[in-house]
């Protein structure tokens, strides 16, 4: 069946079904296989079956440029690309959903997301995953399952409290990521981006520290209200970016916010305050659209867990979970 859903990167803030009634959610699986594919299927039944595209961010441009780390970067990491010249990224700009088609301007095309591949001199690569919502709805895949089976059960005529109220009431911290505001930008170049799961940054002289993304623009924030990103073009960001890179790049600075006692690291529903320490690890200077941006997308298979040495897995257990989905939404895609 067809469903309309609002979609939050790899998460969603409402859904409707056109199923009649409450379905009754089966047991959970244990296995983790058998809980990335479920996760998998039920996107497929909230968007909807699109062969050749994403199960989730399906709609999206690729864009080519470079980092240059920061001095700063190596007293967090030894990783390769934190040190010495620049390396060139590809770079993943997408509306959220799983609908291909989805107009840019659409409120459930929000938050947006940004994957990053970093290319080595050695060959290797490493990604970052980051989507313009900070936080994620669930703290472990079959907890993110259950969060969306109770949508994929809930329909307008749903008696309340329908299945997803049920689970918002029994997940506080779902609850508020669900409801905080993810407005529609005027540019992707004008995005706060973050990387919801922590990681371990291991430097030279083997510290170790935890610590998560955060993209910020240099031309700054900018969004716009509903309202306004109605009356926009459907495919307005993906021109407005052709647009912008025609008159000069478009530049981010990576950051890593870092963990403090008491911040949970396994859990990337605790979203940490605002006041904790950050360090500058380099700049994403972006030059052009990829002009074979449509073929290259559809082979691109951005992975948060493909890492390097000097970065290392948190204990975070959505991040295996994301990279077994990821791979699913590649097969089907190929």
């Amino acid at each position: 069946m067809r469903h309309f859903a609002r979609f939050i990167v790899f998460a969603i803030i409402l859904a409707f079904s056109s199923q009649a009634g409450i379905v009754r959610a089966a047991a959970a699986p244990t296995n983790p296989d058998e809980v990335a594919q479920q996760i998998a299927n039920t996107f497929v039944q909230l968007f909807g079956d699109h062969p050749g595209y994403r199960l989730t961010h399906a709609k999206g441009i690729v864009c080519n440029g470079k980092f240059t780390p920061a001095a700063s970067a190596a007293a967090i990491s030894k990783a390769a690309h934190l040190h010495g010249e620049p390396v060139s990224v590809v770079v993943r700009f997408s509306d959220s959903t799983g609908i291909p088609v989805i107009p840019d301007g659409d409120p459930h095309a929000n938050p947006r997301g940004m994957a990053i591949r970093f290319t080595l001199p050695d060959g290797n690569s490493t990604d970052i995953v980051a989507n313009s919502a900070n936080g994620f709805p669930a703290p472990t895949p079959i907890e993110f399952l259950g969060f969306l089976k109770a949508l994929n059960a809930t329909h307008p005529d749903s008696p309340h409290p329908n299945a997803f109220e049920q689970y918002l009431g029994a997940h506080p911290d779902t609850a508020k990521f669900v409801t905080t505001p993810t407005p529609t930008p005027t540019s992707f170049g004008t995005e706060k981006y973050f990387g919801n799961n922590a990681f371990k940054f291991v430097n030279q002289d083997g510290k170790e520290q935890f610590g998560r993304y955060q993209i910020i623009p240099v031309a700054g924030e900018s969004h716009m209200d509903d309202a306004t990103s109605a009356k926009q073009p459907p495919n307005f960001l993906m021109d407005e970016m052709k647009d912008r890179l025609s008159k000069g790049p478009v530049e981010f600075r990576l950051i890593v916010q870092l963990a403090a006692a008491g911040d949970s690291t396994t859990d990337a529903t605790k979203v940490w305050p605002d006041d904790r320490s950050t360090v500058e690890l380099g700049a994403i200077s972006i030059t052009r659209v990829d002009p074979k941006s449509d073929d290259v997308q559809r082979a691109l298979a951005f992975d948060p867990t493909n890492l390097i040495e000097g970065i290392e897995l948190s204990d975070d257990p959505m991040l295996p979970m994301r990279s077994s989905v990821y791979a699913l939404s590649a097969k089907r895609r190929h």
